[in-house]
């Protein structure tokens, strides 16, 4: 401990020791020392020597250092130290005072050589990365943040090699993503430097961390930071999410399917008052903007880039932005970069570009956004970079946006001019034609935009007339622009009016015929490419070839003067063809050309550079080769190409023809399935109707073999009866004429059965389908069944009223036995009173004689009236029999007139839909038939046999019943 007081400053006797004699101490103590607390002493003097002996450290140490994270894990102190004095050795950030002490010995480039040196000495063993990551996994803070910042500050110096490692090892980007959900926030912090640097350039990275959940954590994060009014954080936040997203479409697509884009909304909402903009805010939105841009980048795939903008659109995020496009207040960068992001977020939008149309600014009269936006571009005191924007969103308003070009084109005729307000076409004009050559090219390009890709604007501005001066008549805006081209105006003016007649007079024989009708301009022009000028005038030489080019590619031979093969023999005896090949040449070997074809946002340092248009430079790449064709080419090889151009569009026109009455025909045919798939539809819903009525139909069978049971039941308990009645051996007249009633009951109820037979029948034919004949039949079984049960009731009254004419004989047969016996008693009186008489003893033998048969008379009587008394019973309950077997019937009969009804009804729909729809395939087949398609008529043939089937099931089912 000594040793290291004297280390650490304490007074040492004697001679000093040197650092490097210092550091190889402390190593061989580290390396050597059994006690953990002497290590530790040790790394943490090494510690604090590392900033101002570095490389000494570095050469002795770094071993002992990667040594104890590997053996000493255990303790997180002493793990700190060691990847403390492993970042100051490896880091180049050094502070500014140390920095200032070490400028004796070393530079600051210098230092950041030494840094590379000592990180790719630590990465050439990949096992040092992984205990560097299993490490960041504890929660410690001695042990973590070190570790943070030792890992970037090693992605700082071998980024790609650090980057594989992580990429391969289990988990290790996931590991690193925790970092961001650490509730200290100075490791937060400086996580988010570290995934920063982690992902930049990798995209197999840069998707790992997106689908980590990086998007959601880093918003939530800007959002409790403030938004725009936060911190550095804020900051760091927007860096790592421009590079998960910046040219990597796989991220861009998750941030807009996550509905990222909504949450960037609240990060535009300024206030009204503007004044006091911080340092920071300023970054912050610059960064947010950017963030935008990097959605929508005219880079990015098509369809990605049109589904951000339509996104923002409805979210409405463009409608922030043009909030603060049109605020007061807004500081030149802010207001310059939001004007970048709204171009690109209307650029190809059609549905966004009517929405900026519509935006006025907040003025009194209100104007619109676009006017006050072109009074900027043409205003030469506004800064360059602001009046560069301006051209871009003017730009990417009239990118593929005729209606748009139109509403300008249309500012500019002589009908729509309103004296009393400005507009976009007046801006433009008195842009072209002002004193300052930047409004001009600026004013001139733009006004090219607003005739690219459409011909009815060329021939529309062909109308535009100028008055140049009082007194003087007006002037077309084609011959102002070559006026002023013959005056030698300035180069950067010139060549904005050429880039603007060669973008008029491409694809438009109209124009070119109007061009050419001024005797001056062809001379003119001869002159300007046939001149030996500087190199700044070979620009203009170029511009000049490639307009007369256009002039001989597109001239319909109008002018007899100026047809094609007098302006290419002029060309040969003027210029000559090698001459002028080569002087259009110069245009795509300037050195600003292929910087302009680049990126379509105009990107110049000064305005002296600002020579080129994107869209210029595509129009120049399709018209060079062409017109260099068109000079080399005989007027014999012309005559061909113009009637192989007749034949071509003749047989173009024919195809389109074509084209048309096929998409008539694939209309038609989409309706026709479509009908077709509504037809099935329909039959597939009757045949599961008809498949619930033969359900049905089959319920009713079941019931009618149910009642079939219950009758036949019934007549069995009638039989029995009758067998009862004859053992009993009654023989009476009453009694057989109540059998021979009950053999009529039996007769009827054979009748009913029958009836019912046909009624069986009925639902049979109704199964069938052939319900034609039913109304008929059913109308005579319901006759006949009425009538049946009308006779079983005059039968039933019959057999009432003879069983009450029975009742009297019975009631008489009993008066008759009262009689009797009432005589037998005044016999037995008279017996007794002639046997006390002596003289009646000879005809007691007598009496006795006529008593006995008086009684067996009664006897006999008494046997009769009992049996006369059961047959009345047996047949008070057959009628009540019989009486509950009609009620039976009736109330079967009933149900079976419903259930007939309903399958009728039921039936007679399933007929009219079956006619609709036979009615509409038939239609379908005649529409066919009309179109040409072949439709084979066996389906007609058998719908014709099927009708023909029916009318002949008809005449039979008449000739039935009229026999019947």
């Amino acid at each position: 401990m000594n040793f290291l007081r004297g280390v650490m400053g304490g007074q040492a006797t004697g001679s000093q020791p040197s650092g490097a004699e210092t550091i190889h101490k402390l190593c061989d103590r580290v390396a050597s020392s059994t006690l953990l607390d002497d290590r530790r002493d040790a790394v943490r003097a090494l510690k604090s020597l590392s900033k101002k002996y570095r490389v000494e450290v570095g050469n002795q140490a770094m071993d002992q250092l990667i040594h104890v994270l590997k053996t000493d894990r255990s303790d997180s102190e002493i793990i700190g130290y060691a990847l403390d004095t492993l970042y100051n050795i490896v880091s180049s950030d050094l502070e500014e005072e140390e920095q200032a002490d070490s400028e004796e010995e070393n530079t600051t480039k210098h230092s950041d050589d030494v840094g590379s040196q000592f990180a790719e000495i630590f990465m050439k063993d990949q096992e040092n990365v992984t205990l560097l990551l299993s490490i960041l996994e504890e929660f410690d803070f001695h042990a973590r943040w070190p570790g943070v910042k030792l890992l970037t500050a090693l992605l700082k110096h071998q980024g790609s090699q650090v980057q594989q490692i992580i990429l391969v090892s289990p988990m290790g980007v996931s590991r690193l993503m925790d970092l961001l959900a650490d509730s200290r926030e100075v490791i937060r912090n400086d996580g988010l430097l570290l995934l920063q640097q982690l992902a930049k350039g990798n995209a197999a990275i840069q998707k790992i961390v997106a689908f980590e959940n990086a998007f959601e954590r880093l918003l939530d994060i800007i959002t409790e930071e403030g938004n725009s009014d936060g911190g550095i954080v804020v900051e760091d936040c927007l860096l790592l999410l421009n590079n998960l997203l910046k040219n990597n479409n796989s991220n861009q697509n998750f941030f807009k399917e996550g509905s990222y884009i909504q949450r960037m909304k609240p990060w535009f909402e300024v206030g009204d008052d503007n004044s006091g903009w911080s340092a920071q805010k300023v970054t912050n939105l610059h960064l947010m903007l950017q963030l935008v841009r990097v959605l929508v980048s005219p880079v990015n795939p098509p369809g990605a880039t049109s589904s951000c903008q339509k996104t923002m659109f409805q979210c409405g995020l463009l409608q922030q932005l043009c909030t603060i496009l049109m605020a007061t207040g807004v500081p030149a960068d802010i207001l310059t970069e939001t004007i970048n992001t709204v171009s690109e977020v209307i650029r190809g939008s059609q549905t966004n570009q009517d929405y900026f149309a519509s935006v006025s600014a907040p003025s009194n009269p209100p104007r619109p956004a676009i006017v006050v936006l072109l009074m900027s571009m043409v205003n030469e005191r506004q800064p360059f970079v602001l009046r560069c924007a301006v051209l871009y969103c003017f730009q990417c308003f009239l990118y593929k946006n005729q209606k748009g070009q139109g509403e300008i084109v249309a500012t500019l005729l002589p009908s729509t001019i309103d004296a009393n307000s400005i507009s976009a076409g007046q801006l433009l004009c008195g842009g072209l034609f002002s004193q300052d050559s930047l409004s001009n090219w600026c004013a001139a390009v733009a006004l090219a935009h607003a005739l690219l890709e459409n011909s009815t604007q060329k021939e529309q501005l062909l109308r535009v007339q100028l008055a140049t001066s009082l007194g003087n008549p007006p002037v077309s805006l084609l011959q102002q622009c070559t006026n002023i081209l013959s005056q030698g105006s300035k180069v950067q003016t010139r060549v904005g009016l050429l880039m603007l007649l060669c973008t008029w007079l491409s694809n438009c024989p109209i124009a070119v015929m109007h061009f050419l009708h001024n005797q001056a301009n062809v001379p003119f022009l001869t002159a300007q490419i046939s001149e030996n000028l500087s190199e700044d005038e070979h620009l203009v030489q170029g511009l000049c070839a490639l307009l007369l080019g256009i002039c001989i590619y597109f001239n319909d031979n109008s002018l007899e003067n100026y047809t094609k093969e007098k302006l290419k023999q002029l060309i040969e005896k003027r210029i000559g063809k090698e001459n002028f090949i080569e002087k259009l040449g110069y245009i795509s070997k300037h050195e600003l050309y292929s910087k302009a074809g680049q990126k379509p946002q105009p990107s110049f340092s000064t305005p002296e550079q600002m020579l080129f248009d994107h869209e210029f430079t595509k129009l120049v790449k399709e018209l060079e080769v062409l017109i260099i064709k068109s000079i080399h080419k005989s007027s014999e090889d012309e005559k061909k190409e113009e009637e192989v151009k007749k034949t071509l569009e003749q047989h173009d026109s024919i195809v389109t023809q074509y084209k048309e009455l096929i998409r008539e025909q694939d209309t038609q045919i989409n309706e026709l399935n479509q009908q077709v798939m509504s037809l099935t539809s329909q039959n597939e819903h009757l045949q599961s109707s008809v498949m619930q009525q033969q359900l049905q139909i089959q319920q009713h069978k079941d019931q009618y073999n149910l009642l079939k049971v219950q009758l036949g039941k019934d007549s069995h308990h009638h039989n029995s009866h009758n067998e009862t009645v004859q053992v009993n051996g009654i023989q009476s007249e009453e009694v057989c004429s109540l059998r021979e009633q009950v053999e009529d009951l039996k007769k009827q109820t054979e009748i009913l059965k029958g009836q019912l037979e046909e009624r069986d029948y009925v639902i049979e034919s109704l199964h069938s389908g052939q319900l034609a004949v039913m109304p008929r039949e059913q109308t005579a079984s319901d006759g006949i069944t009425e009538d049946q049960t009308s006779h079983l009731r005059k039968e039933l009254e019959s057999l009432q009223s003879q069983l009450q004419s029975q009742s009297a004989q019975i009631s008489k047969l009993q008066n008759e036995k009262r009689e009797l016996r009432h005589k037998l008693e005044k016999a037995t009186a008279a017996t007794s009173s002639a046997s006390g008489d002596s003289g009646g003893t000879a005809n007691s033998s007598d009496s006795e004689v006529k008593i006995l048969g008086l009684k067996k008379d009664v006897d006999r009587l008494k046997e009769d009236v009992k049996a006369l008394t059961e047959s009345k019973a047996s047949m008070e309950q057959q009628l009540a029999s019989a009486n509950s077997t009609i009620a039976i019937l009736q109330t079967d009969k009933s149900k079976l007139q419903t259930e007939l009804s309903e399958s009728k009804k039921e039936q007679d729909d399933l007929l009219v839909l079956l006619a609709d729809q036979d009615q509409k395939i038939l239609a379908l087949k005649s529409r066919l038939k009309e179109l040409g398609e072949p439709v084979d008529d066996e389906d007609e043939m058998e719908s014709g046999d099927q009708d023909d089937d029916v009318d002949d099931s008809h005449g039979d089912d008449d000739e039935e019943d009229e026999q019947s």
